[in-house]
């Protein structure tokens, strides 16, 4: 099971029209839905299981611009603007503390690639600077070695995913938005070729315009709307351990373990690099597409060959909007934890903290990231069915972003100036020839 997410009832009735329909509520609908419902926008926000059930809870927490895609920082600068000001805003506290972030280097070869990265960022006149042994040694309290140096952005910091999106979208609700759980959408009406209606488990809502936040259901979402979007699914396992005293509070990035501090006082600890791709159709249908991130990547993917290529082909299979849906029929994405994967960053972090060999691990989860080709994500309409929007792909970045992406999203649906450059993430991007991959040095 999956980490325990802070309850968000219902409303009672869905109404037959609203203006906008969202699809999904993690942090990226529900900060959409804050934002239109700011502008007063009639707003429904459908989700199939709870408010942040999926990978919005099940991330590792880290609110970071260090180590970007150039194409995402000035989402991730307003983003953090937006973090600062979140806990008032919402009335309710989401976890978010400016604690820092560190990427800790070993040898000359890792400081390189962070001056490398320091320069696609210079641009932005962020806080990020490398910094030496002795600096990065108070950083680092209780650690059974010194290293080279590091990375390190003051500014960054960490949230709490189960408290955040839940927090964020009673606050939209607060603002006139109408929450529905447990009420999956099964797909979207059209008529004279644009958005008019979706069909949801519990009746039609006519609207003007829907924004799909559907995480790792969105590109079987869209294919059912028509539409090719292409989106990979790959497996994160997480754990956290019962509060530890006098621990770090600076979250880090090593080669082996990543980690960061809890609310609560205990941690959430991760292997930095190993995750799983359990094979499905899709990795061979956008194999091509997905082969420059593949080779850059490849050393830190294990592959996986089991029922989910079966599981992932049955979920694709359209059905009719009249029929149950396999949103009803899977409301939570809730997939094994590798235990290998975790015991590997647990050894890893007895290694660099002794002190975590007592440590209790309170839990162990995993989620499931939407990636896309060139791992940035999609923010867009959507040319070819208008009043159609999507916020996905987010690649394992979307938490940090989510309550900028949310309004960038908002943006669009509403005809507002955007809050940054929309071009970066248009869905046009897979069809108009460009180059897609993910950025070097990142």
């Amino acid at each position: 099971m999956g980490p325990v997410v802070d309850p968000v009832a219902s409303d009672p009735v869905l109404p037959g029209r609203t203006a906008v329909v969202i699809v999904g509520g993690g942090i990226i609908g529900a900060s959409a839905a804050l934002a239109l419902a700011k502008r007063r926008v009639d707003v429904v926000l459908c989700e199939k299981g709870e408010i942040g059930g999926e990978q919005s809870s099940r991330n590792w927490g880290w609110v970071r611009k260090q180590g970007r895609d150039s194409r995402e920082l000035p989402l991730i600068i307003e983003s953090l603007r937006l973090w600062g000001r979140l806990n008032e805003e919402v009335e309710a506290e989401t976890g978010f503390r400016q604690t820092g972030i560190l990427y800790l280097c070993q040898t000359d070869a890792d400081i390189a690639k962070r001056e490398t990265w320091l320069e696609i960022a210079r641009p932005y006149q962020l806080d990020s600077r490398i910094i030496g042994a002795d600096e990065l040694a108070g950083l680092l309290p209780g650690a059974s070695r010194r290293f080279k140096g590091a990375l390190y952005t003051k500014s960054d910091g960490r949230a709490e995913p189960q408290k955040a999106a839940p927090a964020v979208a009673k606050a939209a609700r607060r603002h006139g938005a109408k929450l529905f759980t447990h009420c999956a959408v099964r797909g979207v009406e059209t008529t004279a070729g644009r958005i008019s209606g979706v069909v949801t488990e519990k009746g039609r809502v006519a609207c003007d315009a829907v924004l799909l936040a559907g995480g790792a259901w969105s590109r079987i979402f869209s294919a059912g709307a028509g539409l090719t979007l292409p989106s990979l699914r790959v497996r994160s396992s997480v754990f956290r351990t019962e509060p530890l005293e006098g621990g770090p509070g600076t979250a880090v990035w090593t080669t082996k373990v990543s980690y960061r501090r809890r609310l609560d006082g205990g941690y959430t600890i991760a292997n930095s690099r190993a995750s799983v791709a359990d094979l499905e159709p899709d990795n061979f249908r956008f194999l091509l597409a997905y082969l420059p991130a593949l080779r850059m990547e490849w050393r830190d993917l294990r592959f996986s060959a089991g029922k989910q290529f079966v599981n992932a082909w049955a979920q694709a299979r359209p059905r009719p909007l009249d029929r149950r849906s396999i949103y009803e029929d899977v409301r939570v994405l809730d997939p094994a934890p590798s235990r290998s994967i975790n015991a590997e960053a647990l050894q890893a972090m007895t290694a660099l903290y002794p002190a975590f060999a007592r440590a209790k691990v309170a839990q162990e989860w995993a989620g499931l990231i939407d990636v896309t080709p060139d791992a940035v994500p999609v923010i867009s309409g959507v040319d070819v069915l208008p009043g159609f929007f999507i916020a996905c792909g987010f690649s394992g970045h979307g938490f940090g972003i989510g309550p900028a992406a949310g309004q960038l999203a908002a943006d669009l649906v509403a005809g507002d100036p955007p809050i940054v450059e929309p071009d970066p993430f248009r869905f046009s991007r897979f069809t108009d020839g460009s180059r897609l991959r993910p950025e070097a040095g990142v």
